[in-house]
Parts: C-alpha cells; structure tokens; sequence
C-alpha cells in the first residue's frame, strides 16, 4: 500500500466536502432570491387585477 497515495485521498476527500459545503450555500442563496423575486412577481400580479387602482390623481388648487 502506498502511503503517499492515502494523504493525497484523504486530502482529496476534505476538499471535495468543503467543495460540497460552497455548492450548497450557493444554492441555498440562489434559492432564497429566486423565492423572494417570485414574491415580487405575485404582487405585481396581483397589483394588476385591478389596473384602475392609482391610474388617476386628483388635484385641486
């Protein structure tokens, strides 16, 4: 058995988890902002149910 073999791996494992770790934090990140634009997205959705509302302003001097 090669022993300079096993540290390579073992240090190859390490790096793949820490690898792992960034992956899901992005993911994660990316997530919560595709969640939070899709929230925007429903509101103006809902704002143009009634496309009425705010169309007028009255004004008198």
């Amino acid at each position: 058995m090669n022993i300079t073999s096993l540290g390579s791996t073992n240090i190859s494992l390490t790096d793949t988890s820490n690898m792992n770790q960034i992956d899901f934090a992005m993911l994660k990140k990316s997530l919560d902002s595709v969640e939070t634009s899709g929230a925007a997205i429903t509101k103006m959705m809902e704002q143009s149910v009634n496309p009425n509302i705010g169309a007028n302003i009255d004004i008198r001097l």
